[in-house]
């Protein structure tokens, strides 16, 4: 954040972590790998908790709370997290990092839906739920990112509450508190 994602060498970041160049690469693949780590521990924190969910939870309901438990983080680390999410939105070389990282995240809400609706992962109706679910938490991730107003959980409930509910306007206006949705809109 200090020098910008393009203007900060592997050098710099060594040399502040006190680690080698050798040692860095040991964990990461490239500058850009350092802002996914936490991710990957997110993807696998989805998948356990949907594995986890009981088959009379409601399919939509059961990916919110996954989702939603899986976005808890201590309060110390959030100005760190907005910062990454910053920079993943914002660095156009991050764009391109983004797309594999996104998928795995597609791919675990994907799989769970295709175990729920007896298809294959990769036909139409499990891989559309993976990527609208991604989508968006994505839109709810941006806003906690942007406005620093509220709780992420919040925002990705009242998201994913909406998109379960098709966005209708019912839903929109009165899901949890009213109070809590015009804040987060």
């Amino acid at each position: 954040m200090e020098h910008g994602f393009e203007n900060t060498t592997i050098e710099q970041i060594t040399a502040e972590a006190g680690v080698s160049e050798r040692t860095f690469f040991r964990y990461f693949a490239a500058k850009s790998s350092v802002l996914w780590t936490e991710f990957e521990a997110e993807v696998d924190a989805i998948r356990a908790a949907l594995a986890a969910v009981p088959d009379d939870v409601p399919m939509m309901e059961a990916i919110r709370r996954a989702v939603v438990s899986a976005n808890h983080y201590q309060a110390a680390d959030l100005p760190e997290l907005r910062q990454r999410m910053s920079l993943i939105g914002t660095v156009p070389a991050l764009w391109s990092t983004a797309a594999e990282h996104y998928d795995a995240w597609e791919r675990a809400v994907g799989e769970f839906a295709a175990r729920r609706l007896g298809q294959p992962a990769d036909s139409l109706y499990p891989l559309a739920i993976g990527r609208a679910v991604l989508a968006t938490c994505r839109a709810a991730y941006d806003r906690w990112s942007a406005r620093a107003d509220a709780d992420l959980p919040g925002y990705l409930d009242t998201a994913l509450s909406a998109l379960a509910g098709g966005f209708a306007p019912d839903e929109l206006r009165f899901s949890e508190s009213p109070a809590k949705v015009t804040r987060l809109m």
